[in-house]
């Protein structure tokens, strides 16, 4: 279960962007998270465009519609399930992301103005289907490698 969340200026994205950024951005943390790429379990990812005018945006303390030239700002904040999320293991999904963005947008690197988060929701703090769920009850799901399961059941332990 993952939401992934991007932030833009209104109309900063079209429906064909969106379109590829759901679909990349999707992959981008669903292969860090199960140790493959397992198209069955696209279901429990979220992708949700948050648009927003320049007067609902600011860097620096100044809002956007008030810069000239105006920065091109981007957040996307990923919330994934506790499991085994070390350092180098979000970093990854980080650069998969920014990567992702970037081709999508077409742009050789991000800009500065564009911020990614990532945020471990603990164990017991998630909930869908009306009940709390753990990590730990989809691992039977077949969707996960045997070592990325390994390290999940080590991680919560």
């Amino acid at each position: 279960m993952t939401i992934i969340t991007v932030n833009t200026l209104q109309n900063r994205l079209t429906l064909e962007q969106r379109r590829r950024l759901a679909e990349g951005l999707t992959d981008a943390v669903l292969v860090p998270e199960l140790g493959q790429h397992a198209p069955s379990a696209r279901v429990g990812f979220q992708v949700h465009f948050a648009e927003f005018s320049a007067d609902r945006m600011a860097i620096g303390g100044k809002l956007l519609s008030d810069q000239t030239p105006q920065p091109d700002v981007i957040t996307i904040h990923i919330a994934v399930m506790a499991a085994a999320w070390p350092a180098e293991v979000r970093a990854d999904v980080i650069r998969r992301v920014l990567a992702c963005l970037s081709e999508v947008c077409g742009l050789k690197t991000p800009p500065t103005t564009w911020w990614v988060t990532f945020q471990v929701i603990d164990e017991g703090s998630w909930g869908s289907r009306g009940d709390v769920l753990s990590i730990l009850n989809l691992l039977g799901s077949g969707v996960f490698t045997a070592e990325r399961i390994a390290e999940i059941r080590k991680a919560l332990s």
